[in-house]
């Protein structure tokens, strides 16, 4: 059966780690850029996902989720670099646009930050199972209806993607043409907007219902069928990210007195 989900099961040690493990990484790598506020502790959560990803063989897995965000960032680069309100010294010129300092070195600020949560979260989502991930929160005493929205989150752009694959095989097999010039492959695009959304909608509805048969809203205690087995390095590893973020914010506390 396909996965529905972006885990991958390689056997690696990072997808022994616990996911609240690596949820103290993202906190971690998040937080304390933000509190430090510099760009060299961005370029440093940056190149540590990026080394974490490669060890648990999961890098050409995030490379396509780097390319796409690449296309927001250059975005961002222009527009900030062209029409920041704080704009003031010219860095360089392309014909008559004018390239302010100001501006590229506030989108480079975004871009760093953008980048690094996209890998943090990359490590999360390519390396725990979504289903393990909700029965260790729920083990913690987070209630089922959020377990489902978290594995909802994991699984709707999987799922949307196989849908819209089967949904073109379809197509395909009907006669319409889906691959060739960018206004060949446009047109093929919209016809398979009704079917994927009234799919997602049926998939829902029968979501729903599967859940409620099989006792979703019941209130008994609920049961496991395993408990996982510790990484050794979860202990030191969460350790070192919380007192990371605890220096951070002393840092930062300290700054503004």
């Amino acid at each position: 059966m396909k996965s529905i989900s972006l885990y991958v099961d390689n056997g690696s040690w990072l997808c022994k780690v616990h996911p609240f493990t690596k949820l103290a990484y993202i906190a971690t790598a998040i937080s304390v850029p933000l509190l430090v506020g510099k760009l060299s502790f961005f370029a440093i959560f940056i190149a540590l996902s990026l080394a974490v990803l490669a060890s648990g063989r999961l890098l050409k897995r995030v490379v396509p989720l780097i390319a796409f965000s690449f296309t927001i960032l250059i975005t961002i680069f222009l527009i900030h670099g062209l029409f920041n309100q704080s704009n003031r010294n010219i860095l360089f010129s392309i014909g008559p646009l004018h390239f302010y300092r100001e501006g590229l070195l506030y989108a480079l600020h975004i871009g760093c930050n953008v980048l690094n949560m996209l890998l943090s979260f990359a490590i999360l989502v390519l390396s725990a199972k979504p289903s393990e991930l909700v029965e260790e929160l729920e083990k913690r005493g987070f209630s089922r209806r959020m377990g489902y929205i978290i594995t909802s989150v994991f699984q709707i752009v999987p799922q949307m993607t196989g849908t819209m694959n089967t949904i073109t095989d379809a197509q395909r097999s009907r006669g319409l043409e889906t691959e060739g010039s960018l206004l060949t492959r446009a047109k093929a695009f919209l016809p398979l907007i009704s079917p994927v959304v009234m799919s997602s909608l049926i998939n829902t509805r029968e979501r729903a219902v599967a859940l409620e048969v099989r006792g979703f809203a019941a209130k008994q205690k609920k049961t496991y069928l395993a408990d996982r087995t510790p990484h050794r390095g979860d202990t030191p590893i969460t350790v070192v990210l919380l007192a990371m973020i605890a220096a951070a914010l002393l840092w930062r506390i300290v700054q503004c007195l």
